[in-house]
C-alpha cells in the first residue's frame, strides 16, 4: 500500500487560495521563490512552471514601474514594512494601479519579501463608487433644514447649503472663498477672528445653543439671533469646521412675549399684593381700635367692678368701724348725765376719757381716708432731713401703749448708725401702722419685735407679731385699698394700712416684703433706700 501524500498546511491553503498576488522574493537573487496562483495570472504567465522557467527567473520589479519598486524594496528592508498605491505595467502594454504591500522575513537563512499586490478598481469606477458612497450625505448637505457652513483652517468658506443661503441672503456660491466673519455683524468681527483661532488650536464638539447669545448678519446688513453648533474633522490632515446654524427670532419673539407676560402678570400680582396689604392694613387697624374700644371698656368695667367692691368694702368698714365708737361716745354721754354729784367725778372723768378714745379712733380713721386721698392724687411729697432713728422709734412705741393688750410688750433692737436722712412724718406713719397691726391682731400677753437696720445707705425695718396669720390665697390682695383678711374679720380695721404703705414705698423707691401663716405670725419687713447729706 502506498504511502499517502503529506496534507498541506492551512498556511499553504491561505497562499494558494489568495484571490489577489503572493509571492516570496529573494533579495539578494532579486528573483520570487514562490508566487500563488492568483500571481501568476495577474503577471500574464499561463501556469507556475512558465513563471519559474522565465530567463533567470527574474522579474525585473515585478512589472512594478521601477521608480517606484527600489525605494519600496529598502523601506521594507530598513523598518520591516512598507505599502504604496503603485501601477503594474501588465503583458500587451496594460498598465493597471495597484497597492504593494511588502513585508520583511528571513527564509533559509537569507532575507526575503513577502509581496502582496492587490489590483485597484479603474480611475472611472472608483469615481462612480465615491459618487454613490457620497450621493445620499450630497442630497442630506443641500436640502437640509438647517443652515451648514463648511470653512478650512484659515476661515474660508468652502461649503455652504441652500438653507444657509437663504438665511443670510446670498445668491448661489457667492459666500464660497469669503471669509466667515462676513456673516458676523461689524461689532464682534475682530472678537470673532480670535475666537476662531482658539477653536482651530483646541477643535470640539460644541452643541446647540452653548448659553450664549449669538446675532448674524445678513448680504443687507440686517441682523438676526442665531444659535450655532459646532463639529470639525480633517482631511489630507487640513482641519475644516462645520458650523451649523438655526435662525431663533421665532424663539426670540416668542420668550420675548413670554418674558413680557411674566412682567405683566408680576405688576398684577404686586397691583394685588398692595390691594391685599392695604386692605390688611386697613382690616388690622379697625380690629387694633375694636381691641383697644374692648380694652377701655373692659378696663373701665373692671373698673367699675372694682368701684363697687370698694363701696361695698367702704361700706361695710364705715358702718362697723363708725358705728361702734359714735355708739361708746353716746353711751358714755349718756352715763355721764347719771353722775350729777361732785363725788361722782371719778365716774365722769372715765366716760370722758372713753369719749377721747372713740374720737380719737375715728380722727385715725379720717386721716387714713385722707392719706389715700392725697396719695391717689399725688400730693405727696417727701421731705427727707437727718433724723434720730433710735428716738422716733422709741416715741412711736411710746404712743402706742394705749393699744397694747394686757402682757402685751413691743421689744425695740436697732443696728447700724442712728442718723438717717429721711422724711419723718412718712416714717412715723408707716412704723404706726405696721406695729398697731401687729398688737391688734396678736393676742394679749404676745410680744411684737421691732428691729431696724441702717446700712449700705439703706433702712430696713421688720416688725413681727405671733398673731392669727394671713393665709395664702389673701396674701394676693393685702395691699389692695379696703381688703381685709378673712381670719381678721371680725377684728375692727379699715383695709387701708398696708395700701397705705405700698405707696409711701413706692414714692420714696422702697420695698416690702410679707411673710404669715395662719396661727403662727405674720413678719412684715420694708427696705428704704437713703442718701445721706453731706452735713451728717
Amino acid at each position: 500500500m502506498s504511502a499517502l501524500p503529506p496534507a498541506p498546511s492551512l498556511s499553504d491553503l491561505l497562499f494558494a487560495q489568495a484571490p489577489h498576488f503572493v509571492g516570496l522574493l529573494d533579495v539578494e537573487r532579486g528573483w520570487f521563490t514562490q508566487v500563488n496562483p492568483a500571481g501568476v495570472a495577474l503577471l500574464g504567465y499561463p501556469s507556475a512552471e512558465a513563471l519559474y522557467h522565465d530567463a533567470g527567473r527574474r522579474l525585473p520589479a515585478p512589472q512594478l514601474a521601477p521608480p517606484h519598486w527600489q525605494p519600496l524594496q529598502q523601506q521594507a528592508l530598513a523598518t520591516g514594512a512598507a505599502d504604496a498605491a503603485v501601477e503594474l505595467h501588465l503583458p500587451a502594454g496594460r498598465v493597471v494601479p495597484a497597492r504593494a504591500e511588502l513585508q520583511a522575513l528571513q527564509h533559509q537563512g537569507r532575507p526575503h519579501l513577502l509581496v502582496r499586490l492587490t489590483e485597484l478598481p479603474p480611475p472611472q469606477t472608483m469615481q462612480q463608487r465615491l459618487h454613490h458612497t457620497t450621493g445620499p450625505f450630497e442630497a442630506v448637505f443641500a436640502h437640509a433644514t438647517i443652515g451648514i457652513i463648511v470653512c478650512n483652517q484659515q476661515g474660508d468658506i468652502v461649503l455652504v447649503n441652500e438653507k444657509a443661503r437663504e438665511l443670510f441672503g446670498y445668491p448661489a456660491d457667492d459666500l464660497l472663498g469669503q471669509r466667515i466673519e462676513v456673516l458676523v455683524p461689524d461689532s464682534v468681527r475682530h472678537h470673532h477672528a480670535r475666537l476662531r483661532e482658539s477653536f482651530n488650536a483646541q477643535p470640539q464638539v460644541r452643541a446647540m445653543g452653548h448659553n450664549r447669545n449669538l446675532v448674524a448678519r445678513r448680504r443687507n446688513g440686517t441682523e438676526f439671533p442665531v444659535e450655532i453648533s459646532l463639529s470639525y474633522f480633517r482631511l489630507d490632515q487640513e482641519l475644516f469646521v462645520v458650523s451649523y446654524v438655526i435662525d431663533i427670532t421665532f424663539k426670540k419673539e416668542a420668550e420675548r412675549e413670554l418674558i413680557e407676560q411674566r412682567q405683566r402678570v408680576e405688576r398684577l400680582n404686586q397691583e394685588l399684593e398692595q390691594k391685599v396689604t392695604d386692605r390688611t392694613h386697613a382690616l388690622m387697624t379697625t380690629l387694633a381700635q375694636l381691641e383697644k374700644r374692648t380694652e377701655e371698656l373692659g378696663q373701665a368695667l373692671a373698673a367699675e367692678q372694682e368701684l363697687g367692691e370698694l363701696k361695698s368694702r367702704f361700706v361695710s368698714m364705715a358702718s362697723h368701724e363708725f358705728r361702734t365708737p359714735l355708739t361708746a361716745v353716746l353711751t358714755s354721754t349718756a352715763l355721764i348725765e347719771k353722775y350729777p354729784a361732785a363725788d361722782q367725778q371719778d365716774k365722769r372723768v372715765k366716760h370722758l376719757q372713753r369719749i377721747r378714745a372713740s374720737v380719737n379712733h375715728l380722727n385715725d380713721i379720717l386721716e387714713e381716708f385722707l392719706s389715700v386721698g392725697r396719695i391717689e392724687e399725688g400730693r405727696i411729697e417727701a421731705r427727707p432731713v437727718a433724723l434720730h432713728l433710735p428716738g422716733l422709734l422709741q416715741e412711736t412705741i411710746t404712743d402706742l401703749q394705749g393699744l397694747l393688750k394686757p402682757g402685751q410688750t413691743i421689744r425695740l433692737s436697732t443696728e447700724g448708725p442712728a442718723t438717717v436722712h429721711l422724711d419723718p412724718s412718712l416714717l412715723r406713719k408707716m412704723v404706726v401702722n405696721l406695729l398697731s397691726n401687729a398688737l391688734k391682731y396678736s393676742e394679749a400677753g404676745t410680744e411684737v419685735l421691732l428691729q431696724a437696720r441702717n446700712a449700705g445707705g439703706a433702712l430696713t425695718i421688720r416688725v413681727q407679731d405671733q398673731g392669727v396669720g394671713i393665709s395664702e390665697e389673701d396674701q394676693q390682695h393685702l395691699f389692695e385699698r379696703f381688703f381685709r383678711a378673712r381670719s381678721v374679720a371680725n377684728i375692727p380695721g379699715t383695709g387701708l394700712g398696708l395700701y397705705i404703705i405700698a405707696r409711701y414705698l413706692e414714692l420714696l423707691g422702697g420695698t416690702i416684703a410679707l411673710h404669715s401663716a395662719l396661727g403662727v405670725g405674720t413678719t412684715v419687713t420694708i427696705t428704704i433706700p437713703y442718701e445721706n447729706h453731706p452735713a451728717d
